[in-house]
């Protein structure tokens, strides 16, 4: 009979508990302070980092419904949508305010804050009451609700005078930042990261491996499928209002099918469940197009090259996901993390695991 091992005593953090909560927010500060001031004169760099930040907050939030949870979600683009219309409208009504107490810059960031969580929380309230009916089913049900939630939101914006109709929203304060995105990024996968460590987190990958396994051992399925839901909504609807607040208009032709099946492949790419690989595929597909650009200036080719990488894009999207099914089904990553995927020659507490 084999004797069961020891576990070994855990060693003790040199943070003070009442600390370890804030610890990452305090780091985090002056590192996005000098990202913001190192972007301060690259307008289109801070463009396009402020996109790579948008999507990475999409897959990320997506890939805990669609990773933690193995639900399948193809609506992400509506709760975009709601928090980028919401916030956006909710910005247009308050432009002309400020609190007199406050200098005017700080007034407008305070009232960007405010239009972020009420962006955020309109589409917490959307996925709360799409995903109430819709996650005590299972199966491809809950793909079919939240393409056919995408697409009436789609419809009500281009059919309603408040949201610009099929025009869009144009005039939207420009008050996000680089170093606001990816702020929301940090907190988008911290809160990932909670998750996944905590009991909340080990019940979503058992329903992910096993539901009826699940409820069979008291798991509310329902529940903790809802509330993830939930949460992945807050934050698409929060990415929706970060991306209405640098772009000179949103229209509805920004947040169709395609966009939400974009989101879906950077969680397939990266690996369903894994965090860091929903990162690195979001950075690396926001970042194709602008690369087969450079390609195209490279080579010489005639005719619009905008357009160019538009007909392309989709077919190489494609053609990644045919490769990697072929090649690697579980994605870039699995369902492991970056540092789990290192040589093991690097020690496990250089990955950031004591």
């Amino acid at each position: 009979m084999e004797t069961p091992a020891i576990p070994a005593p855990e060693a003790r953090s040199a943070v003070p508990a009442s600390l370890r909560g804030l610890l990452p927010v305090l780091v985090a500060l002056p590192a996005l302070a000098l990202f913001q001031w190192l972007m301060s004169d690259a307008p289109f760099a801070s463009y396009l980092l402020s996109v790579v930040g948008v999507n990475i907050i999409l897959a990320v939030s997506l890939n805990i419904v669609n990773g933690m949870t193995g639900q399948f979600s193809i609506g992400h683009a509506g709760f975009m949508a709601v928090g980028a219309y919401i916030s956006g409208v909710l910005s247009l009504n308050l432009k002309d305010v400020a609190l007199s107490f406050l200098p005017v810059a700080v007034s407008d960031q305070v009232f960007f804050v405010v239009a972020l969580l009420v962006g955020g929380l309109a589409a917490a309230l959307c996925g709360f009451l799409v995903g109430l009916p819709s996650l005590r089913l299972r199966g491809d049900y809950l793909a079919i609700v939240t393409l056919g939630f995408g697409e009436i939101i789609r419809v009500v914006v281009q059919n309603t005078d408040a949201f610009g109709r099929a025009l869009g929203l144009s005039g939207i304060p420009q008050t996000s930042s680089p170093a606001m995105v990816y702020f929301w990024v940090f907190l988008t996968v911290l809160v990932a990261r909670r998750i996944t460590g905590s009991s909340h987190g080990r019940s979503l990958w058992a329903i992910r491996e096993d539901e009826v396994a699940a409820e069979a051992m008291g798991v509310d399925t329902t529940g903790y499928k809802v509330r993830a839901f939930v949460i992945s909504s807050f934050f698409a609807g929060v990415a929706g209002a970060l991306f209405a607040h640098f772009v000179p208009i949103i229209n509805p032709g920004s947040f169709t099918f395609v966009k939400s099946m974009e989101i879906v492949v950077m969680v397939v790419l990266g690996g369903l469940g894994s965090t860091t690989g929903a990162i690195v595929a979001a950075t690396f597909l926001t970042l194709l197009p602008e690369g087969l650009r450079s390609l195209f200036t490279v080579l010489g080719a005639e005719g619009s090259l905008a357009q160019k990488v538009d007909q392309i894009r989709m077919p190489v999207y494609g053609l990644l996901l045919v490769v990697l099914m072929l090649a690697r089904p579980q994605g870039l990553f699995g369902t492991k993390e970056l540092w789990d995927v290192l040589p093991r020659w690097i020690p496990r507490k250089r990955r950031g695991l004591a």
